[in-house]
């Protein structure tokens, strides 16, 4: 929920300040600018509650995660001056709401944030149903006395790597007033508890932050983070910003500590994680470019030990907000945590496969492992489906390990192909759409090239798949998950054209299926259905009665003797009148449509007057029945 201390792009350099200096309002805002947000608050309780002060009061509150304090202020902040507060407001407000799972409240602001309507407790069901993994997180087990541990990283076969504030002789960080965070290292029991917990030499952990180690496959080389120690130069920015360092394992020891060379004293690159082939490092910063507070990136490593140009991964993975931590796992698959990504709050840990070169849309992880503060540094390792996860679900940063298992709801599973009934050829382009018992719609979607579709569905459920195709009979089928039913169905959905199926149903030169019946007779210059002509359209209602499904267009056609528009007059009404008398006999009229198309769609060369015989010029004079679906 806040920037926490490993969170953040920036972190303080503020040793100057004292206690006396507190009761000034433009200390304050110094303090607030300066990230100072603990002292910052203290100060702000005293002021008049002015807008200026409700804000940066609420902020401070939110960014140390006082949530139930930031969600006071910053109601008071939208009550008091709510027509002019910056929409930047109503984002944090619904962070804070849902860290303490008050939905509804948020989901308003959310929803005007992002000018669309938002439903978390929907987002969270629909996600509990989809994501692939469930997981079972255990909390670390830790002797030491610490308010921070987190960033755990495999270090070999037997030991990880965290950052902890557990270093009670580090200054304070004026932040949130926790010591300054170093790198250890330790053992796992079996029962999830560290022992043999030892740091960093002092070639690594030095009096600023230390923190997201990572590891070549090796074990040779390590990449971590580390605050700069460079108070930049203007009064405005007096804060130091977070850099990832390489380091080299010689004779037994961490030496060759060098800065990356797309480091910066003007903005913040952190949370380093290489690559299975050792030639991608992924990191997260706040560069110039980036989209957001922080953006995920990824940069060559050369073969001669050089780097690439930074690139950042893209609107598929970031957002206007932060995405950071990121995991790159041994099958290539990238995790991260992000806020700007829909979420249960705070910080969520979501997954992006690599497709082509490219990263596909995330995935939330789902409830068993996110929760309504921050989760985050998420690693695993694929094959064994064991890892670890950082939190402050407790209130304080802590440790987690977890077995991640194969979601349950997943396997419940509709899938199958769409097929011709007779020649088995597959049929792309048809829909599949899924029922529910009450004749709902779930889901649909139109299939691809190879017709193939699936649809998860739920345990103890009644359910009903239909495929309909344009001027084919649709096929329904009903299945159940229940105690008698199974857990996955493979339906294959065989329709059967109506020219199949139906003698006097044919598809013609231009591929239009139609209607074959025999030719319909008006009196001169009427439009009115002559008996002769109901007892064929009889033919018609009751095929459309057959099938329900079937929608029929109603052309009436010329031929090219007489006045344009007097025959395109005619032939409107001829077709309308037919029209009619089928709707007369039951056809709903949403299944029906007439135009009449005058002398403009000769069936041969009688083009005009004077140029063919009665009988060359009668073949034009129709009425036409094409299958519309």
């Amino acid at each position: 929920m806040k920037k926490h201390i490993y969170i953040l792009a920036s972190l303080l350099l503020v040793s100057g300040i004292t206690l006396a200096q507190k009761g000034n309002l433009k200390r304050a805002n110094k303090l607030f600018e300066m990230r100072a947000y603990v002292e910052a608050a203290e100060i702000y309780e005293t002021k008049d509650r002015n807008q200026e002060v409700l804000q940066n009061l609420a902020d401070s509150y939110y960014y140390n995660t006082k949530l139930q304090k930031a969600i006071k202020t910053y109601r008071e902040l939208f009550v008091s001056y709510g027509d002019s507060i910056d929409i930047e407001f109503h984002f944090r407000f619904a962070q804070a709401l849902k860290g303490v799972k008050d939905y509804k409240e948020a989901d308003a602001h959310l929803s005007r944030y992002y000018n669309k309507r938002i439903n978390t407790l929907a987002f969270i069901e629909n996600t509990d149903k989809t994501t692939p993994h469930t997981f079972k997180l255990q909390q670390i087990a830790n002797e030491a006395s610490t308010n921070s541990d987190f960033g755990m990283s495999f270090y070999g076969d037997d030991k990880v790597v965290f950052a902890s504030t557990r270093n009670s002789e580090s200054p304070s960080y004026a932040w949130n007033e926790l010591p300054y965070l170093d790198l250890y290292s330790g053992t796992l029991t079996p029962d999830e508890k560290l022992e043999n917990v030892m740091p960093f030499s002092e070639e690594i952990n030095t009096d600023s932050h230390e923190s997201n180690a990572t590891f070549s496959k090796d074990g040779k080389t390590m990449y971590f983070n580390r605050t700069n120690n460079l108070r930049a130069k203007t009064e405005e920015e007096r804060i130091a910003h977070v850099q990832i360092y390489k380091a080299e394992l010689v004779d037994g020891n961490w030496t060759n500590v060098k800065e990356l060379p797309f480091n910066s004293n003007s903005y913040s690159c952190e949370h380093p994680s290489i690559s299975k082939d050792g030639k991608t490092l992924y990191f997260a910063s706040d560069m110039p470019g980036t989209m957001g507070g922080f953006d995920i990136y990824k940069v060559a490593i050369n073969d001669d030990g050089t780097y690439g140009t930074p690139e950042n991964l893209g609107s598929n993975v970031n957002t206007k907000h932060r995405e950071q931590f990121p995991f790159i796992s041994d099958l290539d698959v990238l995790y991260f945590a992000s806020d700007g990504h829909l979420g249960y709050g705070g910080l969520d840990v979501f997954r992006s496969n690599s497709v082509n070169g490219n990263f596909d849309t995330p995935v939330n992880l789902g409830s068993s492992i996110n929760s309504s503060l921050d989760d985050f540094a998420y690693i695993i390792r694929e094959k064994d489906n064991q890892g670890f996860v950082s939190s402050n679900r407790s209130g304080f940063d802590r440790l987690y390990g977890f077995g991640r298992e194969e979601n349950i709801l997943t396997k419940y599973l509709v899938e199958g192909i769409v097929q011709d009934n007779n020649s088995k050829k597959l049929l792309p382009g048809s829909l599949v759409t899924l029922f529910d018992d009450a004749g709902n719609v779930i889901q649909d979607s139109i299939v691809g090239a190879k017709a193939y579709y699936l649809f998860k569905i739920e345990p103890n459920k009644k359910y009903k798949v239909r495929g309909t195709r344009k001027a084919y009979i649709p096929q329904d089928v009903e299945f159940s998950t229940d105690s008698k039913g199974k857990i996955q169905h493979n339906i294959y959905l065989s329709l059967e054209s109506f020219a199949d199926a139906e003698e006097n149903v044919k598809e013609n030169e231009k591929g239009d299926v139609q209607v074959e019946l025999d030719k319909i007779y008006f009196d001169f210059d009427k439009s009115k259905i002559r008996d002769d002509a109901a007892t064929t359209l009889n033919v018609l209602v009751d095929l459309m009665k057959k099938y329900p499904s079937m929608e029929i267009e109603v052309s009436a056609h010329t031929d090219a003797r007489g006045n344009d528009q007097y025959n395109l007059d005619l032939s409107k009404r001829r077709a309308a009148s037919t029209l009619e008398y089928l709707v007369s006999k039951g056809i709903e009229r949403n299944r029906l449509k007439s135009i009449g198309y005058g002398e403009m769609q000769p069936l041969n060369k009688c083009v005009k007057e004077d140029i063919c015989s009665e009988e060359e010029y009668d073949v034009n004079r129709r009425c036409e029945f094409t299958i519309l679906n």
